[in-house]
This record gives C-alpha cells, structure tokens and sequence, in this order.
C-alpha cells in the first residue's frame, strides 16, 4: 500500500492523488496536521534519504518559525521537523521501505508499478 503524507490544502498532495486515482492506484493518505508521524517513523525517512531532501526550507513556515539565515544542527532540524511536519516536503510517499519526496510523475511511474 502506498501512503501519502501531507496536508490536505497543498497543490501538490492534490495533483499527487489525483495522478494516484487517474491510475487507479491504492493509496492512503495521511494529512500530517491530524496525524503527525511518530518520531521513529519521521527518523527512518530521514536515514533513507535523508534530512536536508525531507526539510522544505522554501516555504512559509519555515520563514514564519524564523530560521531563514540560521544554521542549526542535525538535530535541531530533525525536532523542529518533528514538532512541525508541516515542514514535511509534499509529497512524501512511502510504498515498503522506498521513500519518495515531491511532485515527480516520471518517478511515480515507477513507484506505483
């Protein structure tokens, strides 16, 4: 089974599950705002494909949050992540032990097969 973790208004989870119905593929999503990740399921994403392609640093939390132009540690990042997971890059899929992280069709070819 495939799951999709996000939040609910982005553009992106939108296109992703309406890509994911066009070809009929069984998914769950999981809006990340109701049902955050534990902190060893949010750690084993980042040792897959790690913290710097999961962290969304362009979008307006982080600005909010005021971390623009610091540079905090690994583990700062990770617990800010994991208190914030709207900071979570959308789409963040799972199928198994593989982890796919944005809008990428030509890799969700793959990745639904």
């Amino acid at each position: 089974m495939i799951r999709v973790y996000g939040i609910s208004n982005c553009n992106n989870i939108r296109k992703t599950k309406a890509w994911l119905e066009e070809r009929e593929a069984e998914y769950e999503f999981i809006d990340v705002r109701k049902h955050p990740m534990s902190a060893e399921e949010l750690a084993d994403v980042v040792d897959k494909v790690g913290l710097d392609v999961v962290l969304n640093k362009r979008g307006t939390t982080w600005r909010r949050l005021g971390m623009a132009g610091k540079d905090p540690g690994e583990q700062e990042l990770f617990d800010l992540l994991l208190e914030n997971q709207v900071l979570i890059k959308r789409p963040l899929i799972i199928k198994g032990e593989a982890v796919l992280v944005g809008y990428d069709e030509d890799a969700f070819e793959g990745f639904t097969e």
